[in-house]
């Protein structure tokens, strides 16, 4: 197989998606890298399409827009990424292209970086977004839960910073994300305990219900 026949057949875009810094949920929805995606919008498996901007194609295509290279460099870059062994009949064309892949790999180690922080401060916001309705005082005088207070004081600044990641200058991203490195990966790791609780929480309060009718 050359080398196209061999990344479609071994490689979904699911796959190159997760490997390449994308978040993909359980149901296979991500948020979209080919337009101001804020909610999971495309679905990836085999191919990819996304139901807000229209995006469709294989793997390939997945990777040559991600990148914004050809095709050939796409499939060369899943085939090498991903170990997978095909026939190559132009040896001759192979070391430019891996020194052209070479030459992008700073970028597109940048791009990852970026994707990734955005995702989890767009996560941190949307859960903040649920913890200023769910924890809201309902009467006066009532103590403010500590989620409540801390979406408050939180989410100015983080549409503050989605802001300059999805519209700042060049340099003005590459300083958010070595000046938030630390703090992502913080917020990443509190907000997997918190899903891992609340999955806890929830799966207590089931067994609960379901034991409330046995008197």
């Amino acid at each position: 197989m050359n080398v196209f026949e061999a990344t479609k057949q071994f490689v979904t875009t699911r796959q190159a998606a997760e490997h390449y810094g994308i978040h993909v949920n359980r149901n296979g929805m991500c948020v979209c890298p080919f337009h101001n995606d804020k909610n999971p919008s495309m679905k990836v498996d085999r191919r990819f399409y996304c139901f807000g901007c229209g995006a469709t194609g294989d793997v390939i295509d997945f990777v040559s827009r991600l990148h914004g290279i050809g095709s050939k460099e796409a499939a060369l870059m899943l085939a090498q990424d991903f170990s997978i062994p095909y026939e190559d009949k132009v040896n001759t064309a192979r070391p430019s292209i891996r020194k052209h892949l070479r030459r992008e790999s700073e970028e597109q180690k940048f791009k990852r970086m970026e994707r990734h922080c955005f995702r989890v401060l767009s996560d941190y916001y949307h859960l903040l977004r649920r913890w200023r309705e769910e924890y809201a005082p309902r009467q006066p005088g009532e103590t403010w839960h500590p989620r409540f207070t801390e979406a408050l004081q939180n989410m100015n600044r983080l549409e503050y910073l989605m802001d300059v990641l999805l519209s700042g200058e060049l340099s003005e991203r590459a300083a958010l994300i070595t000046d938030c490195g630390k703090e992502v990966r913080n917020l990443e790791r509190r907000m997997a305990e918190f899903t891992a609780g609340d999955t806890a929480g929830n799966k207590e309060h089931g067994r609960q219900r379901g034991a409330a009718p046995e008197r």
